[in-house]
């Protein structure tokens, strides 16, 4: 697993919903990305409330209880208009969602070298510096 020699990583919702789910070896690999430190946006915050309430069916309680377990270990970027116009221009550039590129432009100005995600292109590079990787994949 790359990003463990004080290399900045940043995670994407995807990978801190595992700690939720019966999936234990994919449970294991986000809780060792979690002691790593890494950064993640209100973004990614946003998108594991809405998952847990509408897809998960937690309670609101619940749901702020698990927010503030990953704050324990996260530094959370807030969103900016910066991070809006470089998302747009890496949809644009990369064919991607924007929201997936909200992730990106985040993880990208924090000068994060890697972006752990199952859902984005595995090995794409943005930028010349940020690389993208799914932690579950084979090596």
């Amino acid at each position: 697993m790359s990003g463990t020699d004080g290399e900045k990583i940043f995670l994407d919702s995807n990978i801190l919903l595992y700690l939720l789910s019966g999936d234990s070896a994919k449970a294991d690999r986000a809780e060792a990305l979690l002691q790593l430190r890494p950064m993640i946006s209100v973004q990614v915050l946003n998108e594991i409330t809405n998952v847990c309430v509408r897809k998960l069916g937690m309670a609101w309680s619940e749901v702020g209880q698990f927010l503030e377990l990953v704050k324990q270990f996260c530094s959370v970027i807030p969103l900016t208009v910066e991070i809006h116009d470089l998302a747009r221009r890496i949809a644009e550039r990369h064919r991607l969602a924007f929201y997936d590129a909200c992730v990106l432009a985040a993880a990208s100005i924090e000068g994060c070298q890697w972006l752990y995600s199952e859902d984005m292109h595995h090995g794409l590079v943005i930028g010349g510096g940020l690389r993208l990787q799914n932690p579950f994949a084979s090596a």
